[in-house]
């Protein structure tokens, strides 16, 4: 594959691109909260289904397909996995004048994303609102307020200082099927991704970015060579609070590998970029990752000459160190597309998607 598979134009504006790109920004504007992730889910099964010989929704709501291996002898099932959910909040509860008060749905806060339009997807209605602070032409009289600017409180902004503003009564939000564990979620409207030089930019590339290399790998192996042995794709719910769809999968399906491809931190700790090769992470929060299975990766890398970056990192945790760290896998692996601002309005090389697919495609035909 082609580094100018995914080639955005260049005014600016993400436009018509590959069908890759067009792929990756339907997955970024579709609202994938954990425990919600339906929209993300129907694109993935959509675009799963014609690449593998089966395919299925666990109970988990997992994404799952089966691609047969091409010998009969093949070497144990590999598990493949990328996360559908996103970084999203949660009513707490409904003020009288209809305001909502939120609680994080993963790690992040309220200056992650900024303040501006959100959805409330209600069970009966999506409402659009807006993430505020308030006026900050306030005094100590609004001590909420005061207490956040940096020249008087100086107080990180959090999600006790933040509310929603939707316009609407408590009896509309109830009718619109608004309560407490409602999802909130960043509107589309500040999902479309950025081309500028050799890089793109959007919220929640984590982990749409990594599906698109999931699916891709998925085409290149169903149109190629296939593997030796059995690969199970799997699009994972509810990773971002606490890995739950990728456990349940390590757990239910066959095989002795668990391998994430997931967004990774680009920081002078960890001593990688956003614009070099594929990361292979070593370690994490959760777990140490097998070496034979990261340094396969990183042979791979090298042959290929994709320059792949090894790493140990912290405050980091994904899918396969959920599935390692709880015994629910005997062995993981993980690959990451090299983002800066993880977590928050995450960058990523244009070249990153299509050379990240690349070396899990070889990796999947000769993971020994």
């Amino acid at each position: 594959m082609s580094v100018d598979s995914l080639r955005p134009d260049d005014t600016g504006q993400a436009g018509e691109g590959t069908a890759q790109f067009e792929l990756l920004q339907e997955l970024l504007w579709a609202y994938g909260p954990g425990g919600q992730e339906d929209a993300v889910r129907d694109i993935c099964r959509r675009e799963l289904s014609p690449l593998v010989d089966e395919a299925w929704v666990d109970p988990a709501g997992n994404v799952v397909g089966l691609l047969r291996g091409a010998a009969g002898e093949g070497g144990p099932p590999i598990r493949v996995m990328a996360h559908m959910d996103e970084l999203s909040m949660l009513v707490k509860r409904i003020f009288p004048d209809g305001s909502l008060h939120l609680t994080h749905l993963g790690t992040m806060y309220p200056g992650n994303f900024g303040l501006g339009p959100v959805a409330v997807l209600g069970d009966q209605e999506m409402l659009r609102g807006v993430l505020t602070l308030g006026s900050e032409h306030t005094t100590a009289e609004s001590p909420r307020i005061f207490a956040t600017k940096p020249d008087q409180g100086g107080k990180a902004l959090d999600w006790s200082d933040v509310y929603v503003f939707t316009g609407r009564t408590p009896e509309q939000l109830r009718d619109a099927g608004v309560r407490p564990g409602t999802r909130v979620c960043i509107d589309a409207s500040k999902r479309g991704l950025v081309a500028f030089g050799d890089f793109v930019g959007c919220y929640f590339l984590d982990d749409r970015a990594a599906i698109v290399v999931l699916l891709e790998t998925a085409r290149e192996l169903h149109s190629g060579r296939r593997p030796d042995s059995d690969v199970y794709f799997v699009f994972t719910t509810n990773e971002e609070v606490g890995g739950v769809g990728g456990s349940y999968a390590s757990r239910t399906l066959p095989g002795e590998l668990t391998l994430g491809v997931e967004v990774g931190p680009t920081e002078e700790e960890y001593g990688t970029t956003v614009a070099g090769g594929p990361i292979v992470v070593y370690s994490d929060a959760e777990c140490v990752y097998d070496k034979p299975i990261a340094d396969r990766l990183m042979d791979i890398g090298a042959r290929l000459g994709l320059d792949p970056q090894p790493a140990v990192v912290g405050a980091f945790e994904a899918d396969p160190s959920h599935a390692k760290a709880t015994g629910l896998t005997a062995q993981a692996g993980l690959l990451c597309l090299p983002t800066l601002s993880t977590h928050g309005y995450e960058v990523i090389a244009r070249q990153a998607i299509p050379s990240v697919t690349e070396m899990l495609t070889e990796f999947l035909r000769q993971p020994r």
